[in-house]
Parts: structure tokens; C-alpha cells; sequence
């Protein structure tokens, strides 16, 4: 195993624990910049299979932000707000706000 590529690392550990959501998001951080498509997909999979994972939305909403998808970036942190709230994570909430507030500036919304 010490010669794969953390890629192929990441890849087997998500064959070995599907059910493991930590595994699919550190396999699309690893995939963020040069496997956009990739990382894409395995945030899409992470927020519809994985709903109660809260790492996931914040660095889902910067990511479709980044690729222009303003809109369904504005909906990733609605619900990862939503999501903090009702989990009690006072940390990610703010967070999360605090993102979701630079968000709307950045991108003009009133």
C-alpha cells in the first residue's frame, strides 16, 4: 500500500467503507482542483446520500461557487446552515454564516 497515490489511496478506502462520508470528502478535497468533474460528483453524492454530514456543505457551497454555480452554492449553505442549527454545532453555524454572508456580497444578492 505504500506505493499508491493518495488518489488511489483514497479511492480504495472508499471501496473499503462506502458508508464512511469522511472518506468520499477527503477523496473530493483530493480532487477538488484538478478533478473538478470528480469532485463535483462526489459532493452531489455526499449531500443527497450523507445529509447529516456537516463538513460536507461548506466546502461543497465554496466549491460550486468557485465553478459558478451560484445558485445551487446559495442552496448548500442555506441547508448547512439549517443543518448546524438543528445539530446545535454553534461552531459550524457560524461558520457557516459567516461564509454564506461573504457569499451573498461577493456574488451581489440583496
Amino acid at each position: 500500500m505504500a506505493n499508491l497515490t493518495r488518489w488511489e489511496l483514497l479511492k480504495q478506502f472508499t471501496k473499503d467503507e462506502p458508508e464512511n462520508p469522511f472518506n468520499w470528502y477527503a477523496l473530493a478535497l483530493e480532487f477538488r482542483e484538478e478533478k473538478p468533474q470528480e469532485a463535483k460528483e462526489i459532493f452531489e453524492m455526499l449531500l443527497k446520500d450523507f445529509k447529516s454530514y456537516l463538513p460536507t456543505y461548506y466546502t461543497a457551497a465554496s466549491f460550486f461557487s468557485e465553478i459558478e454555480e451560484i445558485e445551487e452554492a446559495k442552496k448548500i449553505y442555506e441547508n448547512g446552515i439549517e443543518l448546524a442549527s438543528s445539530q446545535q454545532n454553534q461552531k459550524a453555524l457560524q461558520e457557516l454564516k459567516n461564509a454564506y454572508q461573504n457569499f451573498l456580497f461577493e456574488n451581489d444578492f440583496d
